[in-house]
C-alpha cells in the first residue's frame, strides 16, 4: 500500500518476517527506560497522595504529576508519530516501538489514571475524581494533537522560491 509521503516505506516491526524478539527486547529496555523517567518525574514534583497525607488532611490530593506525565507523553508520542511516518521515514525499524510502545508507554501511565481516579471517589471527593477523569482526557487528546501540529509545521520543508501563492512575501 502506498500513501503519501511513502508513510509505509518501512513495515511494522509487527508485521515483518522472521523472529519478533528484537521487537520485545526493545520494548521491554524502552519501557524500563520510561518506568524510570516516570518515577524521576514523581521525585521531583510528588503529588502528596500517599497514605499519610491523607490521613493528616482527610483529603487525597490532586494526581498534578499523573496527568502532566500523562500529557506529556501524548504530546511527545505525537512528535514521534509524525517524524518518524513523515520525515524520517528512513530510520531502523525498532526505533519506534523502542521509543513510542517501550520509553513512552513506560513513561505515561493511564493505570495510575485510573487508580487515582478511584482514590479520589473512595475519599468523597467526586466532583474532583469527576473533574480529573475529564482534564486528562482532554490533556491527552490536546497533548498529541499539538505535538503532532508542531512537528509538522517545524519539519514542513522550507518553500524554493516561486513555488508559493504568486504573492511576493
Amino acid at each position: 500500500m502506498h500513501l503519501v509521503n511513502d508513510l509505509h516505506l518501512h513495515p511494522h516491526p509487527d508485521h515483518t518476517e522472521g523472529s519478533r524478539a528484537p521487537v520485545v527486547a526493545v520494548v521491554a529496555v524502552g519501557g524500563a527506560v520510561g518506568a524510570l523517567l516516570r518515577y524521576g518525574a514523581s521525585r521531583v514534583w510528588p503529588n502528596g497522595s500517599d497514605a499519610h497525607a491523607l490521613w493528616r488532611t482527610g483529603e487525597a490530593a490532586f494526581p498534578w504529576t499523573t496527568l502532566l506525565v500523562n500529557v506529556v507523553g501524548c504530546f511527545l508520542m505525537g512528535v514521534l508519530t509524525v517524524s518518524l511516518k513523515e520525515r524520517f521515514v528512513r530510520a531502523p525499524r525498532l526505533l519506534n516501538p523502542f521509543l513510542g510502545t517501550g520509553v513512552l508507554g513506560g513513561f505515561t501511565t493511564f493505570s495510575s489514571y485510573t487508580d487515582d481516579t478511584r482514590r479520589l471517589f473512595e475519599n468523597d471527593q467526586a466532583g474532583t475524581a469527576a473533574g480529573y477523569l475529564v482534564l486528562t482526557v482532554a490533556g491527552a487528546l490536546a497533548g498529541v494533537s499539538l505535538g503532532v501540529a508542531l512537528t509538522r509545521t517545524v519539519l514542513r520543508p522550507p518553500r524554493r522560491a516561486g513555488s508559493g501563492s504568486g504573492r511576493d512575501a
